[in-house]
């Protein structure tokens, strides 16, 4: 399955913006700083203030202690025992400030992996009120944004990534999967900038 769809159909009510990990520990100055943060992070914002009640915002929350983490995980988090809720400033796992204030009428959900439909509850959240398409924004673009986008399309929705509002650390992944998202899955998964996104997207 080749060839990126192109859509110049409006969005409407069954649309809802899903923001990933927009999050102080991956902004601020710590080893998790995703530097291109800084600069999708007004385009986030103005998306999600474009549609505040429908936007979704998901945090990675890690565990209290490796020990608690599955698998794995345990492993992973030994690594990172500072990103740990023992030893982590708690402020850090917050989102970050401008889009921290649109909540509510924005939601949050709280993951431990990288999917947030990994235990089915984001799922039901968006279908119970008749969601069918996903705008999806933040970071980054090969890990937690990745599996949201994968996890989306195992949904059934329809996922359109905005390109100019997700971030990563590594520009070379990055790219690479921009072009693994237009190629391979264009059936599945729109590419649009901000601009175009907001002015399909009417009441």
């Amino acid at each position: 399955m080749t060839g990126n769809r192109q859509s110049d159909d409006r969005l409407d009510r069954r649309t809802a913006h899903l923001c990933i990990d927009m999050q102080r520990m991956f902004k601020d100055d710590t080893e998790w700083r995703t530097p291109w943060m800084d600069r999708v992070l007004p385009v986030v914002e103005r998306i999600a203030r474009h549609r505040p009640e429908a936007t979704v915002f998901t945090r990675f929350v890690p565990p209290h202690a490796p020990e608690e983490a599955e698998g794995a995980w345990r492993s992973y988090f030994g690594r990172w025992h500072q990103f740990t809720l023992n030893e982590i400033d708690p402020e850090l796992i917050e989102l970050v400030a401008p889009l921290r204030d649109l909540v509510p009428p924005a939601v949050v959900f709280d993951k431990p992996v990288y999917s947030p439909f990994f235990d089915g509850r984001l799922a039901r959240f968006l279908k119970e009120r008749g969601i069918e398409t996903l705008v999806i924004t933040g970071a980054e673009t090969d890990v937690c944004v990745l599996a949201a986008v994968f996890g989306a399309m195992d949904q059934g929705f329809r996922v359109i990534l905005a390109k100019d509002a997700i971030c990563s650390g590594a520009d070379e992944t990055h790219d690479a999967l921009m072009k693994v998202y237009a190629d391979r899955f264009g059936q599945q998964v729109e590419l649009s900038g901000s601009d175009a996104i907001l002015e399909r997207w009417t009441g």
